[in-house]
């Protein structure tokens, strides 16, 4: 044992009552970590409240592409209507950290037998983000898009994109994994 003496045991006690009132004197009483939490708190705050208005606007802007692409009488409409769409995109993705959210508001095209990961990334520049935007492409979208992609004509037709973006967008997961697997 290193105390024996009832001095030692004195001079230990003194030592430490010490120690307790430096440590009250010298304490800020947690305000500083309070106004620091705060401000953090705040700052989150912020950056959430504009992802929501952010969102809000990307999505009625495909409501809005979508609504075109379904009444629309010619190409021009649709060329319109995906270069509004994908401004929305590359606004978006400039203003969020790492490219978007968990990638909600798109679906994995790349599921589609015939569309890789760089077909992906070109589909998503053009404005084609979901199942529903490949699905409502006419025979003169799909020949559009092919020439901007560079594909032969046809190639979306004849990998039958819109019946493989139907069967995901439904849901029919397996049925997909047997007709294109």
């Amino acid at each position: 044992m290193l105390f024996t003496t009832p001095t030692q045991f004195a001079v230990l006690a003194l030592c430490l009552i010490a120690g307790w009132l430096f440590g009250l004197a010298s304490h800020p009483g947690g305000r500083k970590w309070k106004e620091r939490y705060r401000a953090e708190e705040a700052e989150h705050r912020t950056v959430r409240e504009g992802l929501t208005t952010r969102d809000a606007r990307i999505r009625e802007l495909e409501r809005e592409r979508d609504e075109a692409l379904r009444h629309r009488g010619t190409g021009a409409a649709t060329t319109a209507a995906v270069g509004t769409a994908a401004a929305a995109s590359a606004a978006s993705s400039s203003t969020s950290r790492g490219g978007g959210f968990f990638g909600w508001g798109r679906d994995n095209l790349s599921r589609i037998r015939g569309i890789d990961e760089p077909t992906e990334q070109a589909l998503r520049h053009e404005g084609i983000k979901t199942y529903a935007a490949i699905e409502a492409l006419t025979p003169a979208d799909e020949a559009a898009l092919e020439d901007r992609l560079g594909f032969g004509r046809g190639r979306i037709a004849q990998q039958q994109w819109r019946e493989q973006a139907a069967m995901l967008r439904e849901g029919h997961d397996d049925e997909h994994g047997r007709r294109w697997a």
